[in-house]
C-alpha cells in the first residue's frame, strides 16, 4: 500500500546495481499482479456495468504494465529471460502430451 503522507518514500539514494534493479522490478511486477487482483475483485463485487467496465479496463492497464516490467526485467536480467523460457517451454511440451506424465 502508498505511503501517500510522505513523498519522498520511493526515492532511492544511490544508483542500483544491476542485481538491486532486478529485484526492485519484480517487486513492482508484484505490486502491479497486486492491483490487477484488487480491481478485478472490486468489479466482482458490484452490479454496477459502468463501474465494472472501468476497472477491468484499469486491471487490463495493469497487465499492460506487467509485460512493460517484465521486459525491462529481461534486458537487465538475462537469466530472468532463459530461466522464463524454458518455463514457457516445460508447459506446452507438457500441454502437448496432455499433461500426461509430471513436470520435472
Amino acid at each position: 500500500m502508498a505511503l501517500l503522507g510522505n513523498p519522498f518514500v520511493a526515492n532511492v539514494p544511490r544508483q542500483l546495481t544491476n542485481e538491486e534493479l532486478a529485484q526492485a522490478l519484480r517487486v513492482d511486477m508484484a505490486g502491479e499482479l497486486e492491483a490487477i487482483i484488487g480491481y478485478e475483485a472490486h468489479a466482482m463485487a458490484t452490479n454496477d456495468d459502468r463501474v465494472k467496465k472501468i476497472l477491468y479496463h484499469i486491471a487490463d492497464e495493469e497487465r499492460k504494465h506487467v509485460g512493460e516490467l517484465q521486459q525491462l526485467l529481461y534486458i537487465i536480467s538475462p537469466k530472468d529471460a532463459t530461466q522464463t523460457e524454458k518455463g514457457k517451454q516445460v508447459v506446452e511440451q507438457q500441454q502437448s502430451q496432455n499433461f500426461s506424465t509430471p513436470i520435472q
